[in-house]
């Protein structure tokens, strides 16, 4: 029997046989794992509770010859304590969950940056410290990033000219010159480029100081650009609970 031992934030379950279950987890050392968690659906469960999405876990698994088998499991960090009760924070914290589920499609590559962006949001939306939102809105940025897909923010997407520019266009990569903006950009306000320029650096006195239609704007602009490079909508996006003037 081969043994492995990780660290990892459940990202969904699933019901297998009568009390069984199937969990999907984002690990720091192994990427995607999915694994049986045998029993966990009885109430005598010694962990199940453990085993639920947001909880970051200590985990020990073997080898099984389709699935890994958990054999063992520690609390981390407690999450869904702080996010289960709030509905924004909730679905916030959903969309963090399928994004990194959606950006991880093969199991066992590693993903450390993606984890590392996991637990981090996760631990802002438990604090509540922070917009959910905005806290949602800077993890898809970067977990964007981290695929590959970071939207052109401070220069044209295609000639990369140094902005600030006023268009924004999804199929082309972002901001866009006047010379190569194509038929039907999108012009956000000039606030809005500053507010996904704050976002994907971390700069939350000047992202939490925007308007609130500025937060929607931005919001919507980051949401096109993540679903038209994943080629289909995240079920949980559309639950999000936005602020409203």
């Amino acid at each position: 029997m081969s043994l492995y031992r990780d660290t990892g934030v459940v990202l969904r379950v699933q019901k297998l046989g009568e009390a069984d279950r199937i969990i999907t987890l984002l690990s720091r050392q192994h990427g995607k794992v999915r694994a049986a968690a045998k029993g966990v659906r009885r109430t005598s469960s010694r962990f199940g509770a453990r085993l639920e999405p947001f909880c970051h876990v200590d985990v020990q698994f073997y080898t099984g010859r389709t699935l890994d088998v958990v054999t063992q499991v520690e609390t981390v960090d407690a999450f869904g304590t702080g996010i289960v009760g709030d509905y924004p924070r909730y679905t916030s914290a959903c969309a963090v969950l399928e994004t990194a589920d959606r950006l991880t499609a093969e199991e066992g590559e590693p993903a450390l940056r993606l984890y590392l962006l996991v637990v981090g949001a996760l631990r802002a939306l438990a604090g509540r410290e922070r917009d959910p939102a905005l806290v949602l809105d800077a993890f898809l940025l970067r977990a964007m990033a981290f695929a590959g897909w970071a939207p052109a923010v401070a220069e044209c997407a295609r000639c990369g000219t140094p902005g600030p520019h006023r268009s924004f266009s999804v199929p082309v990569g972002g901001a866009v010159c006047g010379g190569c903006r194509p038929a039907g950009a999108a012009k956000p306000a000039p606030d809005t480029f500053r507010m996904l320029d704050a976002l994907q650096h971390g700069d939350w006195s000047l992202a939490e100081s925007m308007p609130n239609t500025i937060r929607r704007e931005s919001s919507g602009l980051v949401a096109a650009h993540l679903q038209w490079h994943l080629e289909r909508q995240l079920r949980s996006l559309p639950l999000v609970e936005r602020q409203r003037v």
